[in-house]
């Protein structure tokens, strides 16, 4: 990299590896590169204008893509990030990538990854990884998704199911300090998620239990990796509460499920 380069942090995988040159975000190349590039134009073709449109691909393994211009959050998260204005934004920005990709399609032979994939799968793309690092921000609302490595065949309500998880948050209180600030009211919110995406009443029925569906595959995500040794996460799971953090995480939300359908039904 030349001197010119400016390093981009945030995330786990990448961390340390992306950079900015100018208009170009450089960042190493997922292995189905070329069928998630031509799913990107095609979301441009299309009109949806909210993501990064691929540049190329370098010889040494790497990507190359328009940088977008705004404000991504880093944990631990302030308040902006958490107001109801982003959430709501977050909710309408999610929606729009949902219709652009069920118009869009899916090639089922692209090599999408499973790591955080649904496991009922389905014929639109999610993104599968709408956490606040992946949010581009201007004037504290949602402008653009970044990151889409982790995108893979599914259902709607389960991209819905995991960007709940990370902007409610559909965390245990425990869990959710010293990342969000003080106070979010979990039911509200993911009525707030609900409204602003336009769920239907039998899929707001459906999401409680399709959060915990999606706390499973991220819990086994998350034990892959560290049996893998994988020092980023081994270290994470550490830093977090180990094992432990996830049993009374996912306790937490089975023991509220019934207040969180009532909050998104009533």
């Amino acid at each position: 990299m030349g001197t010119e380069d400016e390093a981009l942090v945030g995330g786990m995988t990448n961390a340390g590896t992306v950079f900015r040159r100018g208009a170009v975000v450089e960042r190493p190349a997922p292995r189905n590169a070329p069928a998630l590039h031509a799913y990107l134009l095609a979301l441009k073709g299309n009109g949806f204008d909210a993501a990064p449109t691929p540049v190329g691909l370098t010889e040494d393994g790497r990507e190359q893509l328009t940088f977008i211009v705004g404000d991504v959050a880093l944990p631990p998260f302030r308040g902006w990030v958490m107001t109801t204005t982003a959430l709501e934004s977050v909710g309408r920005l999610l929606r729009r990538l949902h219709e652009t990709s069920g118009v869009v399609g899916v090639d089922p032979r692209a090599g999408w990854p499973g790591d955080l994939a649904d496991p009922e799968g389905g014929t639109m793309l999610c993104h599968n990884d709408v956490c606040p690092e992946n949010v581009v921000f201007r004037d504290g609302r949602a402008s653009a998704l970044i990151d889409f490595d982790l995108a893979a065949p599914g259902r709607p309500l389960w991209d819905i199911a995991m960007t709940a998880r990370y902007w409610v948050p559909m965390l245990d209180p425990v869990s959710a300090a010293g990342l969000y600030p003080e106070g979010l009211d979990a039911p509200a919110r993911l009525r707030i998620l609900a409204d602003s995406y336009g769920l239907s009443r039998q899929d707001r029925a459906e999401l409680p239990g399709v959060v915990e569906q999606a706390t499973d595959v991220c819990r086994a995500f998350v034990g892959r990796r560290v049996a893998e040794g994988d020092p980023v996460y081994v270290q994470a799971l550490a830093e977090r509460g180990g094992w432990e953090r996830w049993d009374r995480l996912q306790a937490w939300l089975a023991d509220r499920r019934e207040t969180f359908m009532a909050a998104l039904l009533n």
